[in-house]
């Protein structure tokens, strides 16, 4: 057996819905949600600038109670307080994206060995105010952090002191809230098949007006073996998945992406014309025209549509997500798709369908298993890895649809190749995450000119035999191996 070198927990959130309350519990929650979404808005207006860089959360409650008492909203100070902790945990999420969006710009602009010590240096001043000192850090900081304000006003942040539950029956829990009088609780029923405890978070589904309770499953934990096998996997369009073992995961994805997006362009063209017809009538017929607003280009329908689908693709994301891990606890090597694909020309039908393409679901998704099975998911840059021939580790070949041909006629399939080239690039020092494309393929035709000369040809040779894509020629990286060689 393995060995092992520690565990993780498993933790996911549960959503159930309220199936009971009686009318004044209802509009006693709902004036509760209304009050503490202003103390939301002054909780951000408050801790959300630059000027609370680091803030401990738990010292935010004085911070706002400074200027705003609970009793001048008729609240309880625990839902208050609650309240406040939970805008302050937020603005710490933001902070924390922020300095990983810029510690990004700072490997790039920074790259190498050489500059090893002056990147750790700029990433530690990030922690703290210390960065407003720094022309450079300050400015990045002010690009990236986005300054939060809320409008939330349909939710309450309950602590376990705050709330009781009972079963009932069978996957029946009773909760009895703290409400806005002392010793008086406010009683609802919920379905759930566990009982529910530790923070929850009652929410007001507005789109469905119906409550809901949000709050967190603890599954055990996972042990953690000292080697973990590793997986190179590329993500795609017509399979959510395809592993560097062959493997492909979710292949109806890009079926029922495609679907979706075909109905939407549809819908979308039909409500058009009828768009037009109701500008039209407006002078002429008002009766006409506001009867056709009302029963023909309202969004209840769609919307519920349109969540199905949502529903359908990240079901089917999930599954496949599953099927990669397969309770084993690998170490998984992904592209980094978080910036845009540009430069690309494509058909206004391509750039539809990937527009409804569901990267971040994808990211998430895959961060949420490797949690769960205790893996680890490293995240590569993409530039150029279902370009490589992944026997080789050259530009040496070229990809159509799903078939990869390399130079000497050899048919490969383009997602196994992909996801094999990723798995080299997990370990690939020459080539680091945040490196730019055009560095990218500067270290690529390096490699492929060695590659070529060991078989006494040039670059120049591999383009006149077809081996090597004209487009690498109009690049200073190449004329400039053109020079040495």
């Amino acid at each position: 057996m393995p060995k092992k070198i520690g565990a993780t927990r498993k933790i996911s959130t549960q959503i159930v819905p309220v199936v009971g309350m009686t009318e004044s519990v209802k509009t006693e929650l709902l004036f509760t949600m209304k009050k503490l979404g202003i103390v939301r808005s002054e909780s951000y207006n408050k801790l959300g600038s630059i000027n609370h860089w680091g803030l401990d959360w738990k010292k935010a409650i004085p911070e706002v109670k400074s200027f705003r008492n609970p009793d001048s909203l008729g609240l309880p100070a625990k839902l208050m307080d609650w309240a406040i902790n939970d805008v302050a945990k937020a603005i710490t999420a933001q902070q924390a994206a922020c300095i990983d969006a810029v510690a990004k710009r700072i490997y790039r602009r920074f790259p190498g060995k050489e500059n090893q010590n002056k990147r750790k240096e700029l990433c530690k001043q990030l922690k703290t105010v210390a960065f407003l000192d720094n022309p450079l850090l300050h400015r990045l900081v002010r690009r990236f952090f986005q300054r939060g304000h809320s409008w939330i006003k349909n939710q309450i942040v309950y602590q376990q002191v705050g709330y009781k539950c009972k079963r009932l029956y069978r996957n029946t829990y009773q909760l009895e809230l703290a409400g806005l009088r002392r010793g008086k609780r406010n009683r609802i029923v919920v379905r759930s098949n566990r009982k529910i405890k530790g923070q929850i978070r009652l929410i007001h589904n507005q789109l469905l007006q119906k409550f809901e309770i949000h709050f967190l499953v603890d599954h055990g934990t996972v042990e953690i073996p000292s080697e973990r096998r590793s997986l190179g996997v590329d993500k795609g369009y017509t399979e959510a998945f395809y592993d560097s073992d062959g493997q492909a995961h979710g292949k109806d994805l890009g079926k029922v992406s495609t679907k979706k997006s075909d109905r939407i362009c549809a819908k979308n063209r039909n409500r058009g014309k009828l768009w037009a017809l109701h500008r039209k009538l407006e002078k002429i017929d008002s009766v006409k025209s506001a009867r056709i607003l009302e029963n023909n280009l309202t969004r209840k329908t769609e919307n519920r549509r349109y969540r199905k689908n949502q529903a359908e693709l990240t079901a089917i994301i999930g599954a496949a997500s599953k099927s990669l891990f397969n309770g084993e606890s690998l170490k998984v090597f992904a592209e980094d798709l978080t910036q845009p694909i540009r430069n690309k020309r494509q058909s206004k039908a391509v750039s539809r369908k990937l527009n409804s393409w569901m990267k971040g679901v994808m990211r998430d998704s895959l961060q949420k298993w490797a949690d769960w099975t205790g893996s680890v998911v490293t995240e590569v840059q993409p530039s150029y890895t279902s370009q490589i021939d992944s026997r080789n580790g050259t530009l040496l070949g070229k990809r159509t649809g799903d078939n990869f041909t390399g130079f000497d006629g050899v048919v490969l399939q383009a997602d196994h190749n992909a996801a094999k080239n990723i798995l080299a690039r997990g370990t690939d020092f020459e080539i680091t995450r945040y490196m730019s494309k055009t560095e990218v393929q500067a270290v690529l035709l390096r490699r492929t000119a060695r590659w070529l000369k060991g078989m006494g040809l040039s670059l120049v040779d591999a383009v006149e035999l077809g081996w090597l894509d004209c487009k690498h020629t109009k690049t200073q990286a190449f004329n400039q191996l053109l020079i040495e060689m």
